[in-house]
């Protein structure tokens, strides 16, 4: 159990997992690009003791492997949520002697909740906000402006108090005023959506720090009533500690290390973004609801956690990890006949899932396809890979390959446009809005995927590189020099089941995670797949090869860079920040994203 940040930094501290770096280093675009190639080379947590123009230290990278995961949550929630999804089947019937070899696990669930004190470490100072003194990062040369990039944005709902606890984008306008980006299918939207029918403003509370199961459970995608601080208190191990509110009617997480204490008024938008995104390239400047921060409490002597949101791979993308692998074994009990899931961090995770179901009878695949487009948060995924075989979902080329060999477009595929789409996915035609695909491969395979590309080029084309068998990418003009390339090139590949238009295709085929990044984040079903196809019955039938047209398109938002001013001053500094050296300097601009191994 770690309750707290600091508990956490001792454990860094004794696992050799934490640098502390002395010289003053700027919240303002640099702190992002130390954390950036630090990430990048597999390094270790950052806490920059000197933060320029702010009294309160900066950690970061607290979660940037998948060994700092482990120490910060274990094994034994893992344990449990496996046991838990076991119990239904088990204890049918009930009876003494399978109760009583339980036990263990009953005395665990009496273990969660919380508790109430007058008062905790994060009420050790209350005062009026100076937003300007707390050293929020400033990530990317183009971002709007500072962000809370770690804020644990706690609602209740203004009819029947059920809380929500999410992550949701935070961007310091004043001393006294942030946004709050709340996005489409969050449950602090929709508190906020009930108290504007009403006219009322929402109480909010912004915690940042304390036990990282607040992290964990703030990004789960937890049904919209289950209550959040339940799965932190079932990651810690025990009640989780809260204490009275000086400044407002929420209860405060007693071992918070900030606390922004204010509301949000009803029908008042400003300006938030643009701001460098987990998709890697910019969210762009939209319309959103504000908070009107009235009271800061804290710690005495508080540390600001914060994280950087850039290409994959980031934090984010560990914590995703840990996060499936924590919830796999419930989905099969929320969603029978699902045996196993999957959603790709390199893509963001909305733009990519993959699914092994059970097919016993005809179409039952898609049955549990549109199960799977139907719950919470997987509602967002854009494209879908189906099949019935037992598979390594992680291993992507063996699964693709795998789906391929089964794959008949004339009935396996579906495109769905005229949806929401996830808030900062911007390849469809407008801000959440959008379209879904399904791709199904069960049964048995009905053909044998060529490798590799042999045989003449089509005019244009510089470029054809086998990404696994079945799959083939290509590259030749950019779109928008030739927009309509794959309407060209419908009868170039007969052999191969799928082709991906790409702007380098021997880069992109490189490893699995850029081909996933690349892909995924710049298409939209709708617009962007295509192949012969007739109506029948009112279905689309697709022949011959299925193209995906993967090129980045002038109407996308810019791609993450860092600006050369920066780069430049980190490179001459990093001796500064690490004086005794033995942390290395890796490639900011593409993170982890090839990282060994991948």
């Amino acid at each position: 159990m770690v309750p707290d940040l600091r508990a956490f930094l001792d454990i860094l501290r004794r696992e050799g997992e934490l640098v502390e770096i002395e010289a003053p280093v700027d919240p303002y675009l640099e702190i992002a690009e130390v954390h950036k190639r630090v990430i990048a080379a597999g390094g270790p947590a950052l806490l920059f003791r000197n933060p320029k123009g702010s009294d309160f230290p900066v950690v970061t990278n607290l979660f940037g492997t998948l060994r700092r995961v482990e120490l910060a949550f274990g094994r034994r929630p893992l344990e449990f949520i496996q046991q838990a999804a076991r119990l239904p089947m088990e204890l049918v019937p009930p009876t003494f002697g399978k109760l009583w070899d339980r036990r263990d696990f009953f005395w665990q669930a009496t273990k969660l909740g919380m508790t109430q004190s007058a008062g905790g470490p994060v009420t050790q100072v209350v005062e009026d906000p100076q937003l300007t003194r707390i050293p929020m990062l400033h990530c990317h040369a183009d971002d709007g402006g500072a962000f809370v990039t770690l804020p644990l944005v706690y609602t209740e709902h203004p009819e029947h108090g059920g809380h929500n606890l999410g992550m949701y984008r935070v961007q310091r306008h004043d001393d006294a005023t942030t946004g709050i980006h709340w996005q489409i299918g969050k449950g602090g939207g929709f508190h906020h959506h009930v108290a504007e029918q009403h006219d009322q403003a929402l109480p909010v509370t912004v915690f940042v720090g304390g036990p990282p199961a607040l992290i964990l459970s703030a990004i789960a995608p937890l049904p919209e009533n289950v209550p959040e601080l339940l799965l932190t208190s079932l990651l810690l191990g025990s009640k989780l500690p809260r204490c009275n509110n000086p400044a407002g009617p929420h209860p405060l997480i007693s071992g918070a290390e900030f606390a922004l204490v204010g509301k949000v008024p009803p029908h008042v938008r400003r300006p938030e973004g643009p701001f460098g995104d987990h998709y890697g390239y910019y969210s762009l400047q939209h319309d959103y609801p504000i908070i009107q921060v009235d009271k800061v409490c804290r710690r005495k002597d508080a540390i600001w956690p914060a994280t950087v949101v850039a290409k994959p791979r980031q934090e984010d993308y560990y914590i995703g990890e840990y996060l499936q692998e924590l919830l796999s074994p419930l989905f099969p009990v929320v969603m029978p006949g699902v045996r196993d899931i999957w959603s790709y961090g390199e893509t963001g995770f909305h733009s990519l899932g993959a699914a092994v179901v059970q097919d016993r009878f005809g179409r039952e695949a898609m049955q549990h396809a549109f199960r799977i487009l139907g719950e919470g948060q997987l509602s967002l995924t854009k494209f879908l890979l189906v099949t019935d075989h037992p598979q390594d979902l992680k291993d992507f080329r063996s699964l693709l390959a795998h789906v391929l060999a089964r794959f008949r477009p004339e009935t396996d595929l579906y495109v769905f446009g005229r949806l929401s789409m996830d808030t900062l996915d911007y390849t469809g035609p407008e801000v959440n809005k959008g379209s879904r695909g399904v791709m199904l491969g069960v049964g048995d395979a009905v053909r044998d995927c060529p490798q590799a590309f042999r045989g003449a080029l089509p005019a244009g084309i510089t470029q054809a590189e086998a990404f696994c068998a079945g799959c083939l990418l290509v590259s030749g003009p950019s779109h928008s020099d030739e927009p309509g390339l794959s309407a060209r090139l419908v009868d170039a590949f007969p052999d191969w089941p799928l082709v991906v238009l790409v702007d380098d295709a021997a880069r992109v085929a490189a490893t699995a995670p850029r081909f996933l990044w690349t892909v995924f984040t710049r298409f939209e079903p709708a617009a962007d797949i295509s192949a012969k196809h007739r109506v029948v019955h009112n279905h689309i039938v697709y022949e011959g090869t299925v193209f995906i047209d993967a090129r980045m398109k002038a109407h996308y938002p810019g791609e993450l860079f860092c600006d050369p001013q920066t780069k430049s001053t980190v490179t001459d500094r990093w001796t500064e920040y690490f004086p005794a050296g033995g942390v290395e300097m890796g490639d900011g601009d593409w993170e982890g994203v090839d990282l060994p191994g991948a």
